[in-house]
């Protein structure tokens, strides 16, 4: 038996559970592990983009932010801790030495026992806490407190509180939140304090009298007179609000808030003050019984002055005549936010709608109008990738954009876009990692098409389905640039570059890698590589510098694959909106960069906005709401924390080489306040407006998403009689558009006059207006977009007459849907495998009338590579009757029952030459033109063989005779087809 015992006794003890130290020893390590991975994390992020600023020029500005933002993080953050903290640790050096027993007591004992080992770690870790939140909230403030450190004097007042507009701008915002944040500090330390001396005995509940110490009693009504002293520099504050308060009908100051509001808040003030005072007066008195009733009264005139006052005034006082009481206000709401918005110098014209011409005078001038833009950038992106994307890594912009060209000595409108290049368009089996990022790199040369014209075979019938192209093919042969030797067409940065790009060879004998111009099936020429050299990208010759890139793009090829090297370098945030976002962070970018061809050079030009919610009595809105149209994408908006504004100016405007990368920011707008403290704020950042290249200055123009807040505006505020305005009467909307009923109809560019009259064509940005609930249209809308000359910038409203009932875009394009001769024509297309597509619907003013311009176009439903052509041409006059034609020439004379240019089969017609020539068919005057204008080419032609006669040039020379010779034969064909009509006639 004993052995038994024995043998028990010599068993292995059974396993004993993991200790409680060591599972927090484990516990502890993964939370280090996981701290100091997020950490690296984070700072990979901050690195690389420290880096990317380097490498545009913009280190400057990433100082400026990052340690604007360090600076609050660590002041407002150190001010909540240490106040906390301090009022943690005061009280409970205040707590009381003897407790009395008492249930209440026995039940905090345990909690003191928890509490006291480890009360100094509960103390710093709570004050840390709230102060790493606070300074994480300051930090974001940083564009409210570089503003008030570089805010500039307007010198105009606001008519209520006689403060200068300036300090609405850049003071207001940032005093509000120091008052949040004393508010926040003086809260969280009040019930901080509680606690503690709640749980160390300076506060005892259960007593019937003596339940706070008298040294709690003081701590206690210091901290909430701190509060109430903070509340009423609210109060006092809040009364400036009140010129930005969104009422009912209009923003600003109304008749109640100058009469109940503005006083309650002035007394309110005093009443905070006053219980304030008595909070700290209760330090030595020691009764709670006034600062309560001071309190209780703050908080009942809260509520009677602050929303019962008010609410009487407006309903007993100013309801039963509201239209008089609110009319000065009105007023001063109106002057307000046409100062504001920029819209207070809009001209208004009164603008009969019907022209004055005959029929044959009214046909002359509208072909020879240059606005009728027939090519529409909606619908043409599939057309233009499937007859010039070469390969299927390249691809368009999904909408086009329009711009302007000298070409030949003239001044033409030309739809273009980019070639960028699409990854998603590679083979399935050559999306490798080194295909990826070191070979397909870059997009290549700029896609341009006249926008009135169509090609034309041997000057008669349109050959097909190609828009007459300005620019064209691999490699860009600078066309639309009227220079020899073409342009840099590669294309590094785009709205579709890839997220990253390593480029940069090993040595100077290594061999390039980077596609530059495919060749093969497609192209008789041979494929060629390059390497980047520009300016742009960062180097990743160093493991720190691949470390980082690897765990910011969570790819660790950069740091194992051979094809980075010592003289590599990575391009990444390459989208050139993204870009300027980046190194000017206080603008709100245009939606739409689009691409200029400048000195050789492909630029994306955008448009850069300061926008404010603080104007006094400006009217508030949505940014969104205004910009939101059938062509919006998304806003963007970036400036405020909301995207309410009632203040927007046009105050830079921005390029971005598409080549190497460099951004340069232009002032435009010198005299807006905002950009003045932005500039000092970031000093350098902002080139003066005069140094914007001249070569640059025709590209510029209007930009989209002012214009349409503008237009939004002055849907409303085109009314500047308080008691119109009031009633509403003539309150105008943005029409629908026709073919996307639940969004805006957008606005277009199109060269037109803009009284619609003898005035020279300007190249605008236009749109129009409805009556509210109406359909009919009220007014034309254009702003002169040609940045190089005075005009630029200039709104200009045609008013329409009560006499003359015009329609509107929704109703033309309803009639020229049951036009009977329409269905005729499309008969043939909506019967087979064919969708007719509606382009754009364009309002032209035309000599005292408005002429509404739709292409129509047609798409094959099945197969593939599908893409819209232009079929047909439907134009109006804004009555019933609808013309329609393969032509615009035709369209307008079948619209004035005029003999003209006989329609031919095939649906599709004459449009042009596809070398910038005009339509066939016009007047005589119109054909004389294209007659003196293909000459004045051929003149140009001779002189270029001339010159390259005289150099030597011998190809150059054939070339260019080929040219003239083919001009003088066109202009030959012309003439003689004009005079076979006027035999036939």
């Amino acid at each position: 038996m004993s052995e038994l015992f024995d043998d028990e006794g010599d068993e292995a003890p059974l396993a004993r559970p993991p200790r409680p130290a060591r599972r927090r020893a484990l516990l502890l390590t993964v939370l280090i592990l996981a701290a100091l991975l997020l950490g690296f994390m984070m700072f990979s992020a901050l690195w690389t983009q420290k880096l990317w600023f380097d490498s545009v020029g913009y280190t400057r500005v990433f100082g400026t932010l990052v340690g604007a933002r360090i600076l609050l993080f660590v002041v407002f953050g150190l001010l909540m801790a240490i106040t906390v903290g301090a009022n943690m640790l005061i009280a409970y050096r205040l707590r009381p030495i003897f407790r009395p027993t008492s249930p209440e007591q026995v039940g905090l004992d345990r909690y003191r026992e928890a509490v006291n080992p480890i009360r100094k770690w509960l103390l710093l870790g709570f004050s840390l806490l709230v102060g790493v939140f606070t300074g994480a909230s300051a930090g974001g403030q940083w564009r409210s407190f570089l503003l008030w450190r570089n805010s500039v004097s307007i010198g105009q007042s606001d008519p209520f509180l006689h403060r200068d507009i300036g300090f609405y701008l850049f003071q207001l915002p940032w005093l509000h939140f120091l008052v949040d944040v004393v508010t926040a500090v003086a809260v969280v330390s009040l019930l901080a304090a509680t606690v503690v001396h709640y749980l160390f005995g300076g506060i005892q509940l259960a007593a019937r009298r003596d339940r706070f110490t008298p040294a709690a009693q003081a701590h206690l009504s210091v901290l909430a007179g701190i509060f109430l002293l903070a509340k009423a520099v609210g109060y006092w504050l809040s009364r400036f609000d009140l010129l930005t308060h969104q009422g009912a009908r209009f923003t600003g100051m109304s008749f109640t808030g100058e009469h109940a509001d503005l006083p309650a808040k002035n007394i309110l003030t005093g009443i905070a003050v006053i219980c304030a005072l008595l909070f700290f007066l209760n330090t030595w008195r020691r009764t709670w019984r006034l600062p309560l009733v001071g309190l209780g009264l703050m908080v009942l005139s809260s509520v009677l002055l602050g929303m019962i006052w008010p609410a009487v005034v407006q309903r007993f006082q100013v309801e039963p005549t509201e239209a008089d009481k609110e009319a000065p206000y009105i007023e001063r709401n109106i002057e307000a936010t046409r100062d504001s918005y920029g819209i207070a110098d809009t001209k208004v014209t009164d603008y009969n709608g019907v022209s004055s011409l005959n029929n044959e005078e009214l046909a002359a001038k509208a072909v020879d109008n240059p606005g009728v833009r027939l090519v529409d950038p909606r619908l043409v992106q599939q057309l233009f990738e499937q007859k010039q994307q070469v390969r299927g890594y390249y691809s368009t912009a999904p909408i086009l954009d329009v711009d302007r060209y000298q070409i030949l000595g003239r001044e033409r409108d030309l739809v273009l876009g980019v070639r960028e290049l699409n990854q998603n368009g590679l083979p399935d089996n050559s999306k490798n990692w080194s295909n990826l990022h070191t070979v397909y790199t870059h997009g290549y040369g700029v896609i341009a098409a006249y926008g009135n014209q169509r090609p034309a075979d041997n000057g008669k019938q349109a050959t097909g389905t190609d828009p007459a192209w300005a620019e064209k093919d691999i490699p860009p042969r600078g066309e639309i640039t009227d220079e020899s030797g073409g342009y840099e067409g590669r294309i590094y940065f785009g709205e579709q570059s890839p997220d990253y790009s390593i480029v940069g060879k090993a040595s100077s004998s290594s061999a390039d890698v980077e596609l530059d111009l495919p060749g093969g099936a497609e192209s008789d020429d041979e494929q060629t590589t390059t390497t980047y050299d520009g300016q742009a990208g960062v180097p990743i010759s160093n493991l720190l510098n691949k470390l980082m890139f690897a765990v910011r793009f969570g790819d660790a090829n950069l740091v194992l694959s051979q094809r980075v090297h010592d003289n590599s370098k990575i391009l990444f945030n390459r989208d050139p909106r993204s870009m300027v976002e980046n190194v000017a962070p206080w603008l709100t970018v245009d939606e739409d960069p689009f691409p200029a061809v400048v000195d050789h050079r492909v630029v994306w030009v955008m448009d850069g906005y300061t926008t404010s919610d603080e104007y006094p009595n400006g009217e508030l809105e949505s940014f969104e709401s205004m910009t939101n149209d059938a062509l919006a994408q998304n806003s963007g908006f970036q400036t405020l924390p909301t995207d309410e504004i009632n203040y927007m100016r046009n105050a830079v405007k921005a390029t971005v080489d598409a080549y190497d990368g460099t951004v340069t920011l232009y002032a435009w707008d010198e005299s807006d306040p905002l950009l003045q403290a932005w500039r000092s704020a970031f000093p350098g950042t902002v080139k003066d407006r005069s140094e914007i290249p001249d070569e640059l200055l025709p590209h510029l123009r209007y930009p989209e998403d002012l214009f349409k807040v503008q237009r939004y505006q002055l849907a409303s505020y085109h009314v500047t009689d308080a008691a119109d305005f009031y009633e509403r009467n003539d309150q105008w909307s943005v029409p629908a558009d026709p073919d996307q009923h639940d969004s805006l109809q957008p606005p277009y560019r199109l060269t037109v006059s803009p009284l619609g009259g003898e005035e020279a064509p300007a190249y605008s940005l236009t749109s129009v207006f409805v009556p509210t609930n109406r359909s009919n249209l009220a007014a034309f809308l254009s702003a002169d977009s040609e940045a190089d000359t005075d005009g630029y910038g200039t709104l200009q409203i045609l008013r329409l007459g009560s006499n003359e009932q015009i329609a509107g875009p929704g109703q033309i394009a309803n009639q020229i849907g049951a036009d009977e001769d329409v269905k005729e024509a499309l008969l043939s297309y909506r019967q087979g495998d064919s969708k007719v597509l509606p382009g754009n619907l364009l309002t032209l003013p035309i000599n005292g009338g408005l002429l509404y311009v739709q292409p129509i176009y047609v798409q094959r439903s099945g197969g593939e590579g599908n893409y819209p052509v232009l079929q047909f041409v439907a134009v109006s006059l804004g009555k019933e009757a609808v013309g329609i034609g393969t032509t615009f020439d035709r369209a307008i004379f079948d619209l004035l029952g005029l003999s003209g240019p006989a329609e031919t089969g095939g649906g599709t017609g004459n449009g042009g030459d596809g070398n910038g020539n005009g339509n066939g068919g016009k007047g005589d005057g119109s054909v004389a033109s294209q007659v003196r204008n293909l000459l004045s080419r051929a003149d140009r032609e001779f002189q270029l063989a001339d010159d390259a006669l005289r150099t030597g040039d011998l190809q150059g020379y054939a070339d260019h005779a080929q040219k003239a010779q083919e001009y003088v034969s066109r202009a030959l064909r012309l003439a003689d087809e004009k005079a076979a009509d006027r035999r036939d006639g």
